[in-house]
C-alpha cells in the first residue's frame, strides 16, 4: 500500500518553500505523483443597492492567472527533484478549490496557519480538514523534512481515529516502529490499555512493528501532552482523528484538533 498521488497546497501570496520541499521528499519516498495546487478568488463586484459598480474584467482574470502561472514556475523550481510533477492553478477560493481537486490525490499536504487578512488566497486548515474527505498532512511553517521513522498515533476510540490509522498505513509500513498512545483520566487506565493493545495488535497483523502506551491525563491541554510524549519518543509525525466534536465547539471550548492545528511543532496526519 502506498500513496499514488500527493497534493500540496501552495499559497498564492506566499512562498511556502519548506512545505513544497517536504512534499517533494514524500513524493520521492512513495514514488508518487506530486500535484501542486494554488487558488485565488477574484474579488466580488462592488455593489450599491442593485447596481454593479465594478466587475471582474478579462484583464482581472488574466492578471490573476499570471500570478498563478508564476507560482507554478516557482513550484516546479522548488520541487524539481520530484519526477512526476503537475501544476493546477484554480480561480476559486482555496478551500473550495481543494475540496474539488482533492479527488485526484490520496493525501493532501497543507500549512498550519492561514492569513486572516487574505480570504481570497489563504487556506483555512480547519475548513480544509472538514470538507475534503481526504487525509490531510498539516505541516508547521519551519518543517522541510519528514522522516516518519517512528510514528505516534494519538488514539481515541472514535470513528475519526480509526479512519486516520487506515489513511496512515503507507507511512506506518515505511516506519521502523509505531506507538499507539491514549490519554486517559486517572482510573480509566484499564479500559485505555485494552484500546491501545487492540490497535497495536491490529497493526502487528499488518506487519507493522508497534507498541501500546497509556498516558495519564495531567495538567494542560491533551494536545500538548501528546506532542510532549511524541517528542520524547523521537517522533516527527503524529497521526490523529480530526474534529470528533463540532468545529465551533472546539473553537469555543478548545479541543485536540484545534490545539494541534494551532500549536503543534510536529507534522500531523489527520482524518475526519
Amino acid at each position: 500500500m502506498s500513496y499514488a498521488a500527493l497534493m500540496v497546497f501552495v499559497d498564492a501570496a506566499g512562498t511556502p518553500e519548506n512545505r513544497v520541499r517536504l512534499a517533494a521528499g514524500l513524493a520521492e519516498k512513495f514514488n508518487s505523483r506530486l500535484i501542486g495546487l494554488s487558488a485565488l478568488a477574484i474579488h466580488p463586484p462592488f455593489m450599491i443597492d442593485t447596481v454593479v459598480i465594478q466587475q471582474a474584467t478579462p484583464a482581472d482574470i488574466e492578471e490573476t492567472m499570471n500570478v498563478l502561472a508564476a507560482k507554478g514556475d516557482w513550484f516546479r523550481k522548488i520541487a524539481g527533484g520530484a519526477g512526476k510533477l503537475e501544476w493546477r492553478p484554480v480561480l476559486d477560493y482555496p478551500a473550495d478549490a481543494l475540496t474539488s481537486e482533492a479527488r485526484s490525490a490520496d493525501l493532501i499536504i497543507i500549512g498550519q496557519t492561514a492569513s486572516a487578512d487574505d480570504p481570497y488566497g489563504s487556506l483555512d486548515p480547519g475548513e480544509a480538514l472538514l470538507r475534503m474527505g481526504r487525509p490531510v498532512l498539516v505541516v508547521p511553517d519551519g518543517v522541510s523534512l519528514l522522516k516518519a521513522e517512528h510514528v505516534v498515533i494519538g488514539w481515541k476510540d472514535a470513528r475519526e481515529a480509526r479512519r486516520a490509522i487506515q489513511d496512515a498505513l503507507p507511512f506506518l509500513h515505511e516506519a521502523q516502529r509505531a506507538t499507539v498512545a491514549e490519554i486517559c483520566a486517572p482510573g480509566d487506565e484499564r479500559s485505555a490499555q485494552q484500546h491501545v493493545d487492540d490497535v497495536a495488535a491490529y497493526l502487528t497483523r499488518h506487519r507493522i512493528k508497534s507498541e501500546a502506551r497509556v498516558i495519564i491525563e495531567g495538567d494542560g491541554p491533551g494536545a500538548a501532552q501528546l506532542v510532549k510524549f511524541a517528542q520524547g519518543e523521537g517522533s516527527d509525525l503524529l497521526v490523529t482523528g480530526a474534529y470528533g466534536h463540532s468545529r465551533m465547539g472546539e473553537w469555543i471550548f478548545g479541543g485536540m484538533t484545534h490545539d494541534l492545528l494551532s500549536t503543534s511543532p510536529l507534522c500531523c496526519l489527520m482524518s475526519h
